[in-house]
């Protein structure tokens, strides 16, 4: 995951924070939040994302809490995305 800002702000807080925009380009999900900040991560490992069609990698819904695909049956939470989790093969939850 990468992050950017365009503020003097600290990182997205889930709590104060909301998104304004997801989008896809090129493998990688990009969602920005109304600080400023800009978050992304690959689409590669996610076993709903991965191989995805572009026009359903491009169908991203935002809510209060996360990210959804509807035609992908995916949702990604703000705070699993902003700690590294986006759904990836192998996590280390799943091992346990």
């Amino acid at each position: 995951m990468t992050t950017s800002n365009s503020s003097n702000k600290s990182g997205p807080s889930t709590l104060v924070d909301r998104a304004l925009k997801a989008w896809h380009d090129r493998g990688l999900i990009f969602v920005r939040f109304a600080n400023g900040h800009e978050v992304s991560f690959p689409t590669k490992g996610n076993p709903r994302l991965e191989g995805a069609e572009e026009v359903d990698l491009g169908r991203i819904e935002i809510s209060p809490f996360g990210l959804h695909w509807p035609t992908l049956d995916e949702d990604l939470s703000f705070a699993g995305i902003l700690e590294g989790r986006y759904g990836q093969h192998g996590r280390v939850a799943d091992k346990a």
